[in-house]
């Protein structure tokens, strides 16, 4: 076998692994991926219903006028007191991020309704 044949096979040889090693890590980054979005997925949707849950237990306390050791004696305490702080605490951050967004939406109508009515 002449030198320039084993080069040739070498290079080839050397090209095969260097694509392989592409196609695991490819393939891997869809795997990484994937999982990664069950993770977010699965972290909105816990938001959420946490947020449904403390929107629940404010309205047992505020308007059902019971206190939060009785509204844990209603959910069969599979809460404690302090997780219904923490969701009601959850329910009143997302009501608020709600009026600033709904704010923020009204700001920006008021400010056209000058220049439309100059126009």
């Amino acid at each position: 076998m002449g030198k320039q044949t084993i080069r040739q096979e070498a290079r080839r040889a050397a090209l095969d692994a260097q694509s392989k090693r592409r196609e695991e890590r490819a393939e891997r980054e869809r795997r990484v991926e994937a999982l990664a979005i069950k993770v977010l997925v699965a972290i909105r949707e816990r938001e959420a219903a946490d947020r449904r849950a403390g929107e629940a237990l404010t309205e047992m306390i505020e308007t059902e006028r019971l206190s939060a050791r009785e509204a844990v004696q209603w959910c069969g305490d599979e809460v404690s007191t302090r997780e219904v702080a923490r969701l009601r605490r959850v329910a009143a951050d997302a009501a608020d991020q709600a009026a600033q967004e709904d704010d923020g939406a009204g700001a920006d109508t008021g400010a056209d309704a000058p220049t439309s009515a100059a126009s």
